[in-house]
């Protein structure tokens, strides 16, 4: 059935909204022909990530936009840029790069986006509402908005993202439909010791597990104790849609539209059921810990950016701790936290420790590295997928307390008994 467009759609693409809205609409409209949607729907908010720079096509299309007047129709947040725009002397690479990046900032100000710049607007204080639609793009923001608030986006990715906020559509498709957020997959987890199952390092390695083995396709994960806790949700979805193409997962008793297996399958029975085992997870974890022996450089935390909860975990810590002087310890952070740590006397507990607070932007993405490109540790599975081949580290995986440990002593250090069989 041939794409339908309402009275005012047809407007927006025949540019009776200026010619910016108009290239907007027309982007919006050959996605929704490609992916056989049969009309568009009206979101009630945008996440973008084509703020951050990716080479001059990048900063090329946004200034297009900006010279054609456009401007975002709905409530737009912004993904993180390529700089800490606030403390822009760690950054390390190319000058000219540096530019580019804060003209491109600038753009997506001038297009109305709010300068959030973080990976995690689900942290901000407004978020969207259970069944809302809204288009966000950034994979970890994508699967938690569907999978721990309810909302309905898509995976949206650069340039299709600000199209949407631009004119208020989005594709009638994908996981705006409940027909597609079915689970597909089960991931049995009541097999694994009680105190693992307890562990928040359980989750980003059960998540890079999911994300592997399920592809693209909507997991659910049954035998967790119910009521998680939304780091550790944001922890697992931010794994799975790293080391998989999910935007979505459910989590028994945890994910709001899992309150029962059944309910999470939509009545119809599984393609899989994979019962997951201590051995199933120590070869998730060990794919993820590509260094070895003892040498380390730098411990990188806060990919996602750390929320309160995450620091209220990691400061006490450090408190009255130092960081070993060969160790370069950064902690990724959106700027409404960072605020939140000065005024509860935490940023300076954990700059006394010898720690650097990096905010709008992330450490496998920003050349932030000072200590160099050798051997780094950290709690998170997205920053353990991609710092390999985006900074040339070498990575071991470990848990928060682990890589405080290890960032206090200068060396790894780590305790493998709770993933021991028996």
């Amino acid at each position: 059935m041939p794409l339908r467009l309402t009275a005012e759609d047809q407007q927006l693409l025949d540019g009776g909204s200026g010619p910016g809205a108009q290239m907007a609409m027309r982007i919006v409209v050959r996605l929704a022909e490609a992916l056989e949607a049969e009309q568009l729907l009206t979101i009630s908010g945008a996440h973008v990530d084509s703020c951050l720079y990716h080479g001059p096509s990048t900063l090329a299309f946004a200034e297009r936009l900006l010279a054609l007047g456009a401007s975002v129709k709905v409530p737009t947040t912004l993904n993180v840029s390529s700089l800490d725009l606030l403390h822009p002397d760690l950054f390390t690479g190319d000058p000219k790069e540096a530019e580019q990046s804060r003209l491109l900032t600038e753009c997506y100000k001038g297009l109305g986006g709010q300068p959030t710049w973080t990976c995690a607007p689900y942290q901000l204080d407004e978020r969207p509402g259970f069944g809302q639609h809204v288009a966000w793009a950034e994979s970890n923001a994508i699967v938690f908005a569907n999978s721990v608030l309810g909302a309905r986006t898509d995976r949206y990715g650069d340039f299709i993202d600000i199209c949407a906020a631009i004119t208020g559509r989005a594709p009638a498709a994908g996981l705006h439909l409940q027909e597609n957020r079915r689970a597909r997959r089960v991931f049995d987890v009541s097999g694994l010791p009680s105190a693992l199952l307890d562990s928040d390092w359980l989750f980003p390695v059960l998540g890079a597990l999911v994300g592997a083995t399920t592809g693209v396709q909507v997991p659910v994960v049954t035998g967790v104790p119910g009521g998680q806790p939304e780091h550790r949700l944001k922890s697992l979805g931010a794994a799975a849609a790293s080391s998989g193409g999910i935007g979505m997962f459910h989590m028994v008793g945890s994910t709001p539209e899992a309150p029962t297996l059944s309910e999470a399958l939509g009545g119809v029975d599984p393609l899989s059921t994979m019962q997951v085992s201590l051995t199933d997870l120590n070869q998730a974890r060990a794919s993820l810990s590509t260094a070895t022996g003892l040498s380390l450089s730098s411990v990188c935390l806060g990919t996602p950016h750390y929320s309160l909860d995450e620091f209220a975990v990691l400061v006490p810590l450090l408190s009255g701790r130092q960081v070993h002087p060969s160790v370069n310890f950064l902690v990724s952070t959106g700027r409404g936290i960072y605020h939140e740590l000065q005024l509860r006397g935490w940023l300076s507990t954990l700059e006394a420790a010898g720690v650097t607070v990096v905010v709008d932007t992330c450490t496998y993405l920003s050349p932030a590295l000072t200590g160099g490109t050798g051997p780094a540790m950290t709690d998170s599975a997205k920053w353990a997928y991609y710092a390999p081949s985006n900074l040339g580290v070498e990575v071991t995986l470990a848990s928060t307390a682990e890589c405080v440990n290890s960032a206090i002593n200068g060396v790894v250090t780590v305790d493998e008994s709770l993933w021991a069989n028996g």
